[in-house]
């Protein structure tokens, strides 16, 4: 029984965990965590009367962009290392008749042009967040919003918040976040 429970954990780290981790440095591995439904529904409360491109990073196995699309937020998109959540995402998606009308891609998100995006969704670990924010500052337009969830971003003020503790998530709007930035470097 040790040894079958032994194999059975480490072919789930093997086959279901590592395949996301390899292309990504140590530090910026963001363990697969599935988010709560309460979690989902505070994010997309905060998206609540949006619209345009909404994408999810590390999208996981894509709940969030389901019902980003069953909310109206369209197109809506997931960017997932993993390839076994890819297949659980799509699964979901099918599952929820969104097949074929929200996307999931295989893509690095440290990689993926995020000019177009009006709405973005990060539940990701907080070692994450500050390159993450750079790169949301560098790449976003004024008009897009920002949701995170489990850890805010450490050196942004959020336009608002909804939830406690792990339920909690924040928004941050870009032009306000460009504004405090442009701020703090003239003061």
């Amino acid at each position: 029984l040790a040894v079958a429970s032994g194999a059975a954990a480490w072919a789930t780290w093997e086959l279901v965990l590592m395949p996301g981790f390899r292309r990504v440095p140590l530090r910026l591995q963001v363990p697969y965590q599935p988010s709560s439904p309460r979690q989902v529904a505070n994010a997309l409360a905060l998206l609540r009367g949006r619209a345009g491109k909404t994408v999810d990073l590390g999208s996981g196995d894509g709940r969030l962009v389901v019902e980003a699309y069953k909310q109206g937020l369209r197109p809506a998109l997931g960017y997932e290392l993993n390839p076994w959540l890819l297949c659980l995402a799509n699964y979901r998606a099918w599952r929820a008749g969104c097949h074929g009308k929200v996307s999931f891609l295989k893509k690095d998100l440290w990689k993926v042009d995020l000019s177009d995006c009006n709405n973005v969704i990060v539940f990701l670990a907080p070692s994450v967040k500050p390159p993450l924010a750079t790169k949301l500052l560098a790449e976003l337009p004024d008009g897009a919003r920002v949701v995170s969830g489990r850890f805010p971003f450490p050196s942004w003020t959020p336009s608002s918040t909804l939830g406690q503790g792990l339920e909690q998530v924040w928004a941050y709007d870009m032009k306000e976040v460009r504004r405090a930035a442009q701020s703090s470097a003239q003061g």
